[in-house]
């Protein structure tokens, strides 16, 4: 099943995060996102053409974050917005680190 089909699980800790190997997997099935050095997070820089642009990519992926339950870092700028995801209950990512990042590959797939 793809990423974007699937649904985020609650995570309040107790389950192991994923391993390097693991990351390295998943990355494949996100385009452009990264891993961090020590593969604790997942991070993507958006970029637009304008302030309004970049807002409005905010707005959208705040509603998915509520509807997933499952919360980004974001940096907001003039024409970038900076995102991060990692499992905070686990001090490292999950499977729902990456469906939440490949739904907000999506939400800009479905503007083209």
């Amino acid at each position: 099943m793809e990423l974007t089909q699937k649904r985020c699980l609650p995570c309040e800790g107790g389950v192991a995060k994923l391993t390097a190997t693991d990351v390295k997997k998943l990355l494949k099935n996100i385009s452009e996102w990264q891993a961090n050095e020590e593969y604790l997070q997942i991070y993507r820089d958006f970029k637009f053409r304008n302030y309004y642009q970049t807002i409005a990519f905010v707005n959208a992926v705040a509603w998915m974050a509520h509807q997933e339950n499952h919360h980004p870092d974001l940096e907001v700028s003039y024409n970038h917005c900076l995102v991060r995801y990692n499992t905070h209950a686990i001090g490292g990512l999950s499977e729902n680190d990456f469906i939440c990042a490949a739904k907000v590959n999506a939400l800009l797939e479905e503007n083209k």
